[in-house]
């Protein structure tokens, strides 16, 4: 009879060891899928936007060419996190001066020193700066619109850091494509 259940304690004890391991396995945390080195036009690492993005089990980057004109006033790079955007970089080109950023009265912006004019909002992160100033009335000028934003962040106290930075990666990125004057901002 002893040696029987010193038996069921061996048996015991591996089971529990067992179902510890199981459950450390059901519990294993979950990571931001692998993207390539550089996303965006290679404007940004991805090991900057994986620290503000969501795990999941799949990405996909909707990235396009970079080309703003008159028909193709707006260029957005977005990354997807299991179907759903996580991570968002846009450039509008406009014609005049100044950005109306009053939709983002209610977030309570705070000023950054990107650009001429910053300002960051919890999730959520513009600039503006000019490319080349209006020469007349019937020549515009080159105003940049840039906003970067993600959603779903794990850590969102990493976003007042992340997301400012990566801007201005995106403001001199912009700067060196469409050769922006000195003056455009930093």
């Amino acid at each position: 009879m002893r040696r029987f259940a010193g038996s069921v304690a061996v048996v015991s004890v591996f089971v529990v060891l067992a179902g510890s391991l199981v459950g450390c396995s059901s519990e294993e945390k979950k990571a931001v899928p692998k993207m390539p080195k550089r996303i965006c036009r290679d404007v940004f690492a991805s090991s900057d936007v994986s620290s503000i993005l969501p795990p999941g089990e799949r990405v996909n980057i909707s990235d396009h060419p970079f080309a703003l004109t008159e028909d193709y006033r707006s260029v957005s790079c977005l990354v997807y996190i299991d179907g759903n955007t996580k991570f968002m970089a846009d450039v509008s080109l406009g014609d005049f001066e100044g950005v109306d950023w009053s939709s983002f009265d209610k977030a309570n912006p705070k000023p950054i020193d990107v650009g001429e004019k910053g300002i960051f909002w919890g999730t959520g992160a513009s600039a503006y700066f000019t490319c080349e100033p209006s020469k007349g009335p019937n020549s515009p000028g080159k105003y940049m619109d840039l906003y970067v934003s993600s959603d779903d962040a794990p850590d969102e106290s990493k976003l007042p850091t992340v997301l400012p930075k990566l801007l201005r990666q995106f403001v001199e990125f912009v700067r060196r494509e469409l050769k922006c004057g000195a003056g455009g901002g930093s």
